[in-house]
């Protein structure tokens, strides 16, 4: 079945960095686009990242457009999300989904980013 791990995230400071990784499993992984997405404390799911199946094309959310960069490493069946300039604001559980048809259609279990001083 479709499993996918999200590890790298813990604790930042302001203005500071953290890689994020998805692992995933069960699928083609090279078949699908992939996206990255957050949640904060009482607010909704927010979309950050998209990334093409093939990574040529790559879309991000106003919000982090600038400071996080979304890759991938077919090789690995991985998905990666680069966050750079880290802000108080970005505190969220961060998660992985894949996007066919649409549709985020498989989700990731989460990890905890904590930017804080």
């Amino acid at each position: 079945q479709v499993k996918l791990v999200e590890s790298g995230g813990g604790l930042a400071q302001p203005g500071g960095s953290l890689r994020l990784s998805c692992a995933a499993s069960g699928y083609i992984f090279d078949n699908y686009a992939m996206s990255w997405h957050r949640q904060a404390p009482g607010k909704e799911r927010e979309f950050l990242a998209r990334i093409t199946n093939t990574a040529l094309a790559t879309h991000y959310a106003d919000s982090v457009k600038g400071r996080f960069t979304i890759s991938r490493d077919n090789d690995k069946n991985e998905v990666y999300l680069q966050m750079n300039s880290l802000k108080p604001e970005d505190t969220a559980v961060y998660y992985c989904a894949r996007f066919y048809l649409g549709i985020f259609d498989h989700w990731g279990q989460g990890t905890q980013v904590t930017v804080s001083s």
